[in-house]
């Protein structure tokens, strides 16, 4: 049985993200979305909604799991038995990024392989920062999320707008 290991912030999901995890979970048994904590970025949404967004949204994929973890990605890879990461490259820029570090992957569990995918076409240019400044400016981002992202963009957006911060 091939477990493979989809790991990103997703804050939001994307479109992008979807069709990464529609692709991949065609070609392993099981796939599990690793919601990572990402300290270097400031988050729209919890962990813990991220996790909730993920599981509305690939519910109707059988083998797709979504699971929130911290820590090294190759040990969260050994936690759930995966012997395969998989990442997507929308762009030649990602590409350095992605090589080192399935490069260092490979040095520190030399079990774990990385996956590539490439995005399609169509979501080349998205990405989640993307979303979440189209939306700051009350945009259409009808087109880059679901439609149960949208909306919990747009009901956070307004939460946070009472608050006065986001």
């Amino acid at each position: 049985m091939t477990i493979a290991v989809y790991p990103g912030s997703f804050d939001p999901v994307t479109l992008g993200h979807l069709d990464i995890i529609e692709r991949a979970s065609r070609v392993v048994d099981r796939l599990i979305v690793g919601v990572l904590n990402n300290s270097m970025k400031t988050p729209m949404f919890t962990v813990a909604e991220r996790v909730e967004l993920l599981k509305r949204v690939t519910g109707a994929i059988p083998n797709v799991e979504v699971r929130s973890f911290g820590g090294l990605l190759v040990d969260f890879a050994h936690e759930t038995g995966a012997s395969v990461i998989v990442r997507g490259l929308r762009a030649v820029t990602d590409f350095e990024y992605e090589l080192q570090m399935s490069q260092t992957n490979r040095k520190i569990a030399p079990d774990v392989d990385t996956v590539f995918f490439t995005t399609n076409l169509e979501y080349a240019y998205l990405s989640s920062s993307i979303v979440k400044e189209v939306a700051m400016y009350e945009g259409n981002i009808s087109e880059f999320v679901s439609p149960e992202v949208e909306q919990a963009i747009w009901e956070k957006i307004k939460s946070s707008e009472k608050k006065g911060s986001l």
